[in-house]
Order: C-alpha cells, then structure tokens, then sequence
C-alpha cells in the first residue's frame, strides 16, 4: 500500500533551535530525517545521520582518469603515431603535455560533478518533488527552519506520533505533506514533453542564426567595411596639422628591424661582420655594390666615377693604404650614417646587404692588392 504521507514537518525559528530538535526526534525512530534550511548549516549532516558526500570521491577518481587518458593519448600521438623530434626534445616531453593534461581533467572532474549530482545523487530525472507543494516552502526558503520525518518505504508513517514528538522538541508549527501522485509517462505527457523540445530547438536555434548574423553590424560591433577610415593623402581634422598621415612616433621601431644605435665612427671600428664571406654572400654584395655604388667608386672601387665632372666630389679609392685598413666595422658605419658628399644608404640597404657590401669591397681590395701567397 503506498503511504499517501511523504513527510511531517517541523517548523522552527532558528538554526540552533533545528539542531537541538534533531536528537529527540531522531531517538524516537518514526522515520528518516531530513532538514530543511535557507542555508547550509555547519555540522548538520552527522547529527541526521548523513554518510559523507561520495561526489568528491567521485570528481577525484574521473579528474584523475581525465589526466591518465590525456597523457596517453598524447603520448600514443607523440611517440607512436606520429613521432615527431621537434627542438632535440624527446618524443615522451611530458612537460609539453601538462596544459592539455590539465584541461581534460577539469572537463571529466567537471561533467562528474555535474552529472553525479543530478543524475545519481539527486536521481532526477525527476518530474516535481513533494516538497514544492508544500505551505511552508515559502518560509523555508526565507528565513524558517525545517526537520521533517520522512517514510522510509516499509511502513506507514504515524502522523500524530510525528506531529507529537516534533511539538514537543520545539517545532512551532507542523505540517502534512502529502505524497506527489505521479501519473507516469502518459501520452499527453510524453506529446507535450516533445512538442516543448522541438519548440526550444527552434528559438534556440533561429535566435542564434539571427544573432550570429546582426551582431557585426550592430553597434558598437560595427562591420570592418563601414568604420570610419582615412584614405591615403586625406585630410583630417583629428591632427592639429590637419594630415591623415602621421610620420611614425619618435623612438619607434619597424618590426623585424634593429635601429643603429653607434653615433660616433670610433664606437663602431670594432664591429665585427657577421656573415661568412661565401660565394652567396659575395654575390648579393657583387649586385648592390652595382646599384648603389659603382656609380661613384667605380666598378673596380678606384675611385674613378661614371660621372662628368660636374658632379665635383671626388670619391674614395678603397685600394689606398688608408682605404685598406679601414675596419669592418668602419666601412659599416660609413655606409649607414654616409661621410662627406655620400649619403647615407641605411633606407636603401638592409643590415644584411651592407654586410654583403663590405664583404665585397674586401674582395675588390684583395684582387687588386693580391699578394703572392694569393696566386695560384
């Protein structure tokens, strides 16, 4: 026969009147108990009885699963079907696994914790609760107080016995709460349950379509075509010079680019040139020592310019004694911050291609100062 009692209740006041009720009505052994409160309740559990929570047990041993199982499987990745030596490091660089090792876990820990608990812990799916229709739910999510003797499933509960041994340990008030008739899975019921998903389905999925869609052109999430830009060479009123295009800030520097920071010849003799002097490097100093600087230092570097003597500088002969013990670093220099009439090429060249030019300039020196060790 089923019990048409779910619970009596015992309304108190007080936390500490609820915890001091616990022992007589408990000691009576009318039913199981169960508390009822607005908030947790420090110590609570033992007293009703309660067995220690397995959900943390539970995240744990799954949190620790996640890890082995992220471990693996980027191990299997790493080491077995893919194997791939990247930096001299081992296949098996577990170091490299602990971000991902990390993540796993908190997402088995986290469905655990979550599913445990509704599923297995507070066994829903479960269609209403006895509790919700009761009168004092609404004190008791306030500020009441609620010991409630439950049936335990193998006998009737005595309803006057409990309503006793409740107003006798305190409780100010008590309440019946029947039993939650449930029809089972109806017709109707299972129709109104798939028609209510299909319905959520569809405004979900519409109202994401729409959302997607608006939401860069909806301010401030304008679309990248419609934002107000300047064009090259317009004019703007946001600049007191009333120019759209700003020189960079002083001080900046362009990426992938190191500025040159020696002012003074005598900081850069020591310089050392970096690049060897190989057939790749000779040529590429071969080619913008044709660009940039035959036309002045001639195509041997003797100094005899392609020029009409209109353009009175008279350039530098690298193959003068001064010209030859001119460091590397010497040579660099001139060629970034320019000496006399010759400007400076640091626009013009990058790093590499000055470097290559002064190799170049050694070998143009070389062949016309060889020395007899030189010929072959």
């Amino acid at each position: 026969m089923r019990d048409p009692t779910f619970a009596v209740l015992g309304l108190f006041d007080s936390a500490q009147a609820l915890v001091d009720a616990i022992p007589p009505v408990k000691s009576a052994g009318l039913g199981a108990l169960e508390a009822y409160t607005p908030y947790p309740i420090h110590g609570i559990d033992p007293k009703l009885g309660f067995r220690r929570s397995p959900l943390g047990g539970m995240v744990f041993v799954m949190g620790v699963l996640g890890a082995v199982t992220a471990l693996f499987f980027e191990w299997w990745m790493s080491a077995i079907d893919y194997p791939t030596l990247i930096g001299g490091k081992a296949l098996f660089s577990w170091q490299a696994f602990v971000p991902v090792m990390f993540e796993v876990t908190v997402l088995f820990a986290t469905f655990t914790a979550g599913l445990g608990m509704l599923m297995l812990l507070n066994k829903l799916p479960l269609f209403g609760h006895p509790m919700l229709a009761a009168r004092s739910m609404t004190g008791i999510t306030r500020d009441r107080f609620a010991l409630g003797i439950e049936g335990d499933g193998e006998r009737l509960l005595d309803v006057d016995a409990c309503t006793a041994v409740l107003t006798a340990a305190g409780a100010v008030e008590v309440e019946v709460v029947p039993a939650l008739v449930n029809p089972g899975w109806t017709a109707t019921f299972a129709t109104r349950s798939i028609f209510g998903i299909v319905v959520a389905c569809l405004v979900s999925g519409v109202g994401m379509y729409w959302g997607i869609k608006l939401f860069h052109v909806l301010p401030p999430m304008v679309h990248m075509q419609e934002q107000p830009k300047l064009m090259p060479f317009e004019p703007s009123t946001f600049f007191a010079d009333g120019r759209g295009m700003q020189p960079p800030a002083p001080g900046s520097v362009a990426r992938g680019h190191l500025p040159y920071t020696f002012k003074a010849l005598e900081d850069a003799l020591s310089l050392p040139n970096p690049l060897p002097a190989t057939d790749k490097v000779l040529a590429r100093g071969k080619k913008e020592y044709g660009e940039h600087c035959t036309v002045c230092h001639g195509a041997l570097g003797d100094g005899v310019t392609t020029l009409t003597a209109a353009y009175g500088a008279k350039p530098a002969n690298f193959h003068t004694q001064t010209l030859r013990e001119y460091t590397d670093g010497k040579l660099y220099h001139t060629i970034v911050v320019g000496k006399n009439a010759m400007p400076s090429y640091a626009v013009d060249l990058t790093e590499e291609e000055r470097w290559s030019v002064v190799h170049y300039i050694r070998a143009l020196q070389r062949a016309q100062n060889a020395r007899p060790e030189d010929v072959p």
